[in-house]
């Protein structure tokens, strides 16, 4: 037994030994944990038990943004060894469904997805997992860094359903994690500009240092006069929603330029309304987002290319033995929080 970050329950999370059979099978790697990001849906299942079908019925190991080390290697494997440094893909889907085929395994119906139950996640100080969504990280990517690929890798995905062509403007609506992501995933992917709206000035404050990120506080100025202001009226070419509120989905189709496109990143909790005709008078093209497929390859060579920095979005990193400090401090929500990590004790 090994101790891991439990979720006994709704609201009760505990540091303790907790058993996992995990056998090695030829094509898998075991892998011992470095660093783990906290997600907003760890943070969920948290505090309610539950996000859509996936509830919290038994004790649940948490965590699914993970970088470590290979300790041991399969008969099968040879695109890794013992002390490669690695990230994982949490999502594994079934290679012989018809979504693996087509390409799109994240919306394989059987893909099985770390800290989501009844699946354990990877705040365990040892996982077993497939060689083949497990990427050995560059020398100069580091394991804080190889931990925020899961989270790039839904912006990457988000910039890749855009069809972004260079020159673009883009606009994303929330300056969540998530929001920041898809606008660094954005302004890689070919935009010349992107805009980020959102209520809070600190998180727009850390988005706005980087080159080619203009902020919007809509506190302050509605985005759709911003984006007529530096369009000349005609708006903005892809516009990605990150903020899963029902009053920004609504407002989406003044944002766009005709013929543009918007993305649905953010996951409202419940139902909302949106303006078709909006849609339709402008012919405007919608896409949607769910996690990601084929991508963090490409997420970590333009990591280690340099020509994405995630560092400054990870906002603290706290030891294990302090982790449901962590969590506590993730569910508190401070403005000048974008990424907490929790770092695992070394052997």
């Amino acid at each position: 037994m090994a101790e891991a970050l439990v979720l006994e329950r709704k609201g009760q999370l505990s540091l303790r030994d907790f058993p996992l059979k995990q056998q090695l099978s030829p094509g898998d790697v075991r892998i011992a944990i470095r660093t783990v990001g906290i997600c907003g849906s760890d943070v969920h299942f948290y505090t309610h038990g539950k996000i859509g079908p996936f509830v919290v019925n038994e004790p649940m190991i948490l965590g699914h943004e993970a970088a470590g080390v290979v300790v041991e290697a399969g008969a099968d494997v040879t695109n890794l060894e013992v002390g490669d440094r690695v990230c994982m893909e949490p999502g594994i889907p079934d290679p012989k469904s018809r979504a693996s085929k087509l390409g799109i395994y994240n919306v394989d119906p059987a893909v099985t997805f770390w800290a989501t139950p009844p699946v354990h996640g990877c705040l365990t100080p040892e996982v077993v997992h497939p060689a083949a969504y497990t990427y050995k990280l560059p020398d100069n990517v580091s394991m804080a860094e190889g931990a925020m690929v899961e989270p790039f890798a839904i912006g990457m995905q988000s910039a890749l359903r855009a069809r972004i062509q260079p020159g673009d403007i883009g606009l994303v609506t929330g300056a969540g994690p998530i929001g920041m992501m898809t606008a660094l995933a954005a302004l890689a992917g070919g935009c010349a500009r992107v805009y980020v709206s959102d209520l809070a000035q600190p998180k727009l404050d850390i988005i706005g240092a980087y080159d080619g990120i203009e902020t919007i506080n809509i506190r302050q100025r509605p985005a759709a006069d911003v984006i007529a202001e530096a369009t000349g009226g005609w708006g903005a070419d892809v516009v990605f929603e990150c903020s899963g509120a029902a009053p920004a989905i609504l407002g989406l189709p003044a944002l766009a330029r005709p013929g543009g496109a918007i993305v649905l990143v953010g996951m409202p909790v419940d139902p909302v309304p949106m303006d078709i005709v909006g849609l339709q008078a402008k012919e405007l093209r919608v896409e949607t987002v769910f996690r990601y497929a084929n991508i963090y390859d490409r997420a970590i060579s333009l990591i280690a290319a340099g020509k994405v920095d995630l560092k400054p979005l990870i906002s603290a990193t706290l030891p294990f033995a302090d982790s449901i400090a962590a969590f506590d401090r993730a569910v508190e929500g401070r403005e000048t929080d974008v990424k907490l990590q929790i770092r695992m004790p070394a052997d």
